[in-house]
């Protein structure tokens, strides 16, 4: 089968993007990672497929798939790139876009200047929400990683985040203790794991270690879950500009009961086909 495609990204997280309502596509596991190798494939950190929806209120269904073939519940950059995506496509002329995703429903608004901003829905700081095994609820929790202890914030933005607090980025912490945390015992369904700096209660430097993919330029859900963390935990104000290696994304949250909005950029690299 020939697939057509168009490669994007949202600040460096890139993606490759396939229109499945004009036209039905299936991939399996073993296609999807042959396509997401960078070397022998196109190269992505996730592939979106965008569907006809299944409910007649949304405007469209997307499913996103990691590298290594997993399906995820939910991908802010994605959505942004999504949205830009079904425009450019002219799948609709809409700016404020109604989609299902794995997670539940997400509503996305088309800025004139170009913008994204994503309504991720409430957070959710319930242990078996991510899941993640505890025996009380409670602030932060110790985890323990070859022996040293950590201070981490669990929370659901629609998919796991375990988000730490440091006072410095490493790059061989977020890439050793990251992958180690990803597949702790305690989080059964492996987690994202954020190491967030504070800048001052108006700014954060973040490093996301994705589950099933590794470190990445940015993470959307990953910066909405450092933020709403360190409102929480009365570090940051209502209003914070995360500052990830590929770029900038603005987060607002109200505090509890309140959608996370979440603003920032979506490009499209190129287009093209390639056999499956």
């Amino acid at each position: 089968m020939l697939l057509k495609f168009t490669k994007m990204h949202g600040l460096g997280n890139d993606f490759v993007v396939v229109d499945a309502v004009s036209r039905k596509v299936f991939f399996n596991k073993p296609q999807i990672e042959r396509l997401s190798d960078r070397n022998w494939g196109i190269g992505f950190d996730q592939l979106l497929v965008v569907e006809p929806p299944s409910d007649p209120e949304m405007d469209f269904r997307y499913r996103i798939y990691n590298s290594d073939g997993s399906e995820v519940e939910h991908c802010g950059n994605g959505a942004r790139c999504f949205a830009k995506f079904v425009l450019d496509r002219e799948l609709t002329n809409k700016r404020i876009i109604n989609v299902e995703t794995k997670r539940g429903a997400i509503q996305l608004r088309v800025l004139e200047d170009g913008l994204v901003t994503v309504d991720m829905g409430a957070p959710s700081f319930i242990p078996n929400d991510l899941p993640f095994e505890a025996q009380e609820t409670q602030g932060l929790y110790p985890i323990d990683v070859d022996g040293a202890e950590y201070q981490l914030t669990p929370v659901s933005v629609g998919n796991p985040h375990a988000v730490l607090k440091v006072d410095t980025l490493v790059d061989e912490q977020v890439q050793s203790v990251g992958a180690k945390i990803e597949c702790h015992q305690r989080f059964p369904q492996n987690v994202n794991v954020g190491f967030m700096q504070v800048v001052n209660p108006e700014e954060i430097n973040l490093r996301v270690f994705e589950r099933g993919v590794g470190e990445t330029q940015a993470c959307g859900t990953g910066a909405c879950a450092a933020v709403v963390a360190g409102i929480k935990q009365g570090w940051l104000s209502p209003k914070v500009t995360a500052h990830l290696r590929g770029g900038d994304l603005h987060i607002e949250w109200a505090g509890e009961g309140h959608p996370i909005l979440m603003t920032g950029p979506a490009e499209k690299v190129f287009e093209g086909q390639i056999y499956l």
